[in-house]
């Protein structure tokens, strides 16, 4: 295959990742505290003695958006969202984790959980109880928890470190490498969940824009192979 094939597939086989992206982004449009995520192309260039560089393209970085969310009222006691930078923190099997998604829930313990059971941290990462026989529950902005007006806690609001590096894991929960600190200026507002910051129409152009470059490739692909076909049969026949 010539330079020209091997440059065009390695475009194709970018295009195919980010058609992928795009389409997760979709399904995911309607998840709570989802993150849109990007595909950043860079080049590739192949080089060897005596022979021409050849420049590649490749999808290989990703990206993730952490814009705000659209913010819905659900009057739920126990739906918080974040206003501004910040993120709850979840404990898991694997360790702790950051969240926008606020729709929590108590477990048949008293602790707050996701609705995937993981517990809910305090600012001192600890979890976080809801007496069972409580009538009222007020989450302050700061996140302060408070049950029938005795305040019992506050709900923890975290920020990756300078030199911390956040990992995406699902979209919806991240991994830190390195250490947290308190999100100061975020808040929290009760009876709220953050939405998807997934711009539905925004994908749905791109999947349009990188579906009708994947056809232009695989076009010039298909001419490729019918030039090099022909150039060996008019080979053959000499």
């Amino acid at each position: 295959m010539s330079s020209v094939g091997y440059t065009t597939l390695s475009r194709q086989s970018g295009l195919l990742n980010e058609m992928q992206v795009v389409a997760n982004n979709i399904a995911n449009s309607a998840t709570t505290g989802y993150r849109s995520e990007g595909l950043i192309f860079s080049e590739y260039v192949n080089s060897a003695p005596g022979q021409e560089s050849v420049s590649m393209g490749r999808a290989n970085i990703r990206n993730t958006s952490l814009e705000q969310g659209t913010m819905s009222q659900t009057g739920g006691d126990f739906d918080l969202a974040i206003e501004g930078d910040g993120f709850f923190m979840i404990e898991t099997p694997n360790g702790n984790r950051l969240t926008r998604a606020g729709n929590f829930t108590p477990n048949a313990a008293g602790d707050l959980v996701t609705p995937d059971g993981h517990r809910v941290l305090d600012a001192g990462q600890a979890p976080l109880f809801i007496p069972g026989d409580a009538k009222s529950i007020a989450f302050g902005k700061d996140g302060t928890l408070s049950a029938d007006g005795q305040q019992l806690g506050q709900i923890g609001l975290f920020l990756p470190d300078e030199e911390a590096q956040i990992l995406r894991e699902d979209g919806v929960m991240f991994r830190v490498e390195g250490e947290t600190v308190a999100a100061n200026d975020a808040q929290v507002l009760q009876g709220f969940l953050e939405g998807s910051n997934v711009n539905t129409i925004h994908q749905l152009s791109r999947m349009i824009e990188v579906q009708r470059a994947y056809e232009l490739g695989q076009s010039f692909l298909d001419h490729e192979d019918k030039r090099v076909r022909a150039a060996i049969d008019n080979l053959m026949k000499s």
